[in-house]
């Protein structure tokens, strides 16, 4: 519902709970009847997330490709997408 980031940024104390977590995706009459002003009471997104995210997946797929084979390994990479890096091995439990 919004109430902690209402408490600790007064700035969206006003934003309808659609729209606390996303401000930047709210219409022009929401912001201004919020009292929000992007760019000014309110900071702008720096980056945008869901591009930046798929560019870092990307990188980090590619090290972790670039690391295999600098270590000989000779295993595919878990993912051919090109959008996630491999899958950790699950921890075996030892039983006592």
């Amino acid at each position: 519902n919004g109430n902690y980031i209402r408490k600790w940024v007064p700035e969206l104390a006003e934003m309808p709970a659609k729209h606390i977590y996303e401000p930047w995706k709210a219409n022009v009459s929401i912001l201004k009847t919020a009292g929000v002003k992007l760019g000014k009471t309110y900071p702008r997104p720096i980056v945008d997330h869901a591009v930046v995210s798929k560019e870092n997946m990307s990188k980090m797929k590619l090290a972790y490709d670039l690391h295999k084979k600098s270590q000989g390994g000779g295993k595919k990479p878990a993912s051919t997408s090109g959008t996630e890096p491999p899958k950790k091995k699950a921890k075996k439990v030892k039983k006592q």
